[in-house]
């Protein structure tokens, strides 16, 4: 040994270890063989697997089967995991072994080494703090726990967040018509707030997507330990586990039905990000109508104004762009990426055990994170405190040919199409036009084709 390393053996021999370093050979064999990304496993999911062994060793404790002095001190040592200590000392890469172990192994040697200190015992990474366990249940469990965690703590409230400013948002623009578009062209009137309702729907749905798709996710299975056999685990184990995890967070988690599925598979995550796809999708349509709306100011639509955020140029000065809506969109087709890539991981369920649960880990909570917090940033940075440019919509409004669609009933199909045709050639207000090609008085035609009034549907009378 020198002075930078310290000598740590396991059941493959010897092997040299930075000195400070609160893990021991398993995880130094896992950074020598896998300098891959530098990507990390996320702290969340440290502090969750964290979070599953300070339980692991109540259970075990309560059953009789681990020493107190040295389940106490893995409690302990958990929580400071837990608290967000010693972050850096989970170095391992998420290209890894396909199940996980080496993270497992990671947070097993750094707990041992410091219950080791608390209690002045030596306390086994994997006789005593993987009491129970193995990694082929631990690192299926963390995903599930950390999953409805975060979508508990980040996603949903992020979501709402958003659909309750679109909504508040909508509201205050009820009084507001503007010009429908389909095909991005000309289209019936419709009310700001039936557009921005839509998009609060979709956010609404979207939740209702998540919430729907938890229930499996709260399936654990830790208790199934090698093969979903249960070997080395008491028969209570599991049921007792899940009671004092759902204790701790709050959340309804129990054992999986079938702890072979719980290994074999990802199911539940594969759903859960699927749901996510959609929202990333609803997201993207939403950024999508802010960027049109806000195009311009000049020869855009300029329909709405996003608050100015920063200069959009290095060369264009006074130049400024949807930023908000641009990261949205970014962020959208991240979330859209890493569904492709948890569907594959989700296939890889080989016989009695998935083998990319690393990379499914790494990409549901990213997925998670980046959604609760765009949604955030959206709805604060620009629904809410976007302007409407009354001018420009009533300009478009009154010029708008398809207006007379609404006179369809009254004049036929073939004579409003005249109508339009030469409304929009000669670039004049379809009421005049009408009230030249038409015999019906310029009061009936006001009526008829104000434009509020054509967006609460019906026949026009």
């Amino acid at each position: 040994m020198t002075n930078q390393y310290r000598t740590e053996k396991d059941s493959m021999g010897e092997l040299q270890v930075p000195a400070e370093a609160l893990y021991a050979a398993q995880t130094q064999r896992a950074v020598n063989n896998f300098p891959i990304s530098g990507l990390a496993l996320p702290p969340t999911f440290i502090k969750t697997v964290a979070l599953i062994k300070k339980n692991a060793a109540k259970v075990n404790m309560d059953l009789g089967v681990l020493d107190r002095q040295k389940g106490d001190a893995i409690v302990l040592a958990s929580q400071q995991i837990i608290d967000g200590q010693h972050q850096d000392q989970f170095p391992v890469d998420v290209f890894q072994t396909g199940s996980g172990t080496s993270t497992n192994m990671n947070v097993n040697e750094v707990l041992a080494h410091l219950a080791s200190d608390i209690s002045s015992m030596k306390v086994g990474a994997n006789d005593h703090v993987n009491m129970g366990q193995s990694s082929n249940d631990v690192i299926p469990t963390a995903i599930h726990v950390s999953a409805a965690i975060e979508c508990q703590n980040v996603l949903l409230p992020g979501l709402t967040h958003l659909a309750e400013t679109i909504e508040n948002k909508a509201e205050s623009l009820d009084n507001i018509t503007k010009t429908g578009r389909t095909h991005l062209m000309d289209a019936m009137p419709i009310r700001m707030s039936q557009e921005l309702g839509a998009w609060a729907l979709q956010i609404r749905n979207g939740i209702e997507r998540i919430n729907a798709a938890l229930p499996r996710v709260y399936k654990l299975a830790l208790g199934g330990t090698a093969v979903g056999t249960g070997i080395n685990a008491d028969p209570q184990f599991a049921e007792k586990f899940s009671q004092v995890l759902s204790k701790e967070t709050g959340l309804p988690f129990k054992p999986n039905d079938s702890f072979f599925e719980s290994l074999s598979a990802q199911d539940a995550i594969v759903e859960l990000s699927g749901q996510m796809k959609v929202i990333a999708v609803s997201l993207t349509k939403i950024a999508n109508d802010l960027r049109w709306m806000n195009s311009g100011p000049l020869a855009g639509l300029g329909e709405i104004e996003l608050t100015a955020l920063q200069p959009g140029s290095s060369i264009m000065p006074g130049k400024v762009n949807p930023v908000i809506p641009e990261a949205t969109a970014m962020v959208a087709a991240q979330v859209i990426g890493n569904d492709a890539t948890i569907t594959i991981a989700g296939q890889a369920g080989t016989f009695q055990l998935n083998v990319m649960l690393p990379v499914i880990a790494y990409n549901v909570l990213q997925s998670i994170e980046l959604l609760g917090n765009v949604s955030k940033v959206l709805a604060d940075k620009a629904i809410a405190t976007f302007n409407v440019r009354e001018d420009n919509l009533q300009e478009a409004l009154s010029k708008n040919p398809i207006l007379v669609t609404a006179l369809n009933p009254i004049i036929g199909y073939e004579l409003a199409a005249k109508v339009a045709k030469q409304a929009y050639s000669q670039d004049r207000p379809i009421v005049d036009v009408a009230e030249e090609m038409t015999d019906l008085s310029r009061a009936e035609l006001e009526k008829l084709l104000e434009p509020g009034h054509l967006t609460k549907g019906g026949i026009s009378k």
